[in-house]
């Protein structure tokens, strides 16, 4: 085989290799936080959330503090804050904010409640108008789960108060 085609076959591995992604890290990135909420947050009117480094570290700090029990703990900070957790790769940041954002139907925004005895306060920090900045983090407890946060600041879910 001549140095050309071999030099060729080494290229279009590591083209591939670049091109696939690990399912593990896939929907994870700060980038990846923000189209979920802020697809949500569009579909009812709300300007974007953006990522803010500090309100992440604070995320990434407690997320850290959970990996021995993976319990929904909040850590009653100065932060709006959103927990999922999931026994799969699967839960990935998307997915935890995908979880939350699926509970937009047991909002009633004309009364401002939860219906049905569902749950809806992690959907309305989502799109809470005034959090306009989040920080998030994913973590793989020790036994096995995965553990997601999203803090927000300032925080949202005001008694009275109306998401948007």
């Amino acid at each position: 085989m001549s140095l050309i085609k071999i030099s060729l076959i080494v290229l279009i591995s590591l083209i591939m290799g670049l091109a696939m992604v690990n399912p593990s890290h896939a929907q994870n990135a700060p980038q990846d936080y923000l189209n979920a909420h802020n697809a949500a947050r569009a579909q009812v009117g709300v300007s974007n959330i953006v990522w803010d480094n500090t309100v992440a570290a604070y995320a990434q700090n407690y997320a850290n503090s959970r990996i021995s029990d993976c319990n929904l703990v909040h850590s009653n900070g100065p932060y709006g804050e959103n927990l999922a957790k999931g026994s799969s790769s699967s839960m990935t940041g998307t997915a935890a904010v995908n979880l939350w954002v699926a509970e937009k139907p047991y909002y009633d925004y004309g009364s401002n409640t939860c219906t049905g005895g569902k749950q809806c306060l992690h959907y309305t920090q989502v799109v809470w108008q005034n959090s306009v900045r989040v920080g998030c983090a994913r973590v793989q407890c020790t036994n096995g789960w995965w553990f997601v946060t999203c803090n927000y600041d300032p925080p949202g879910n005001y008694i009275g108060q109306k998401p948007y």
